[in-house]
């Protein structure tokens, strides 16, 4: 059976330019940045989600409390718009205060 030559990466073969071979190289390399950031604030909001859902008041506001701090920085970082980190935080700590403590 003779052997398949694989097509060439996309990346190689749209750019023509020096320049634009470079900012394609950029660009992937932002999106994989910006992809791995964005896990990061679902995981974290799912960490929220988590320790909500054990029942524990003081583990969740915990958890919540460091969850913040990283919707926060990826908000500045604009990976997200800051409105909708401000939302999460926002239903997220009202989920967290309507806990009761004896749960």
């Amino acid at each position: 059976m003779p052997a398949v030559a694989l097509p060439e990466p996309i990346e190689d073969t749209m750019a023509n330019t020096a320049q634009a071979r470079k900012r394609a190289r950029q660009a992937a390399k932002a999106n994989s940045h910006n992809s791995a950031l964005r896990s990061k604030l679902r995981t974290a909001i799912k960490a929220v989600r988590k320790a909500i859902d054990s029942g524990d008041k003081e583990k969740a506001a915990e958890v919540f409390k460091a969850s913040s701090k990283t919707l926060d920085i990826i908000a500045d970082k604009k990976i997200v718009h800051k409105n909708k980190t401000a939302r999460h935080k926002s239903r997220l700590a009202a989920a967290v205060k309507a806990l009761s403590t004896a749960a």
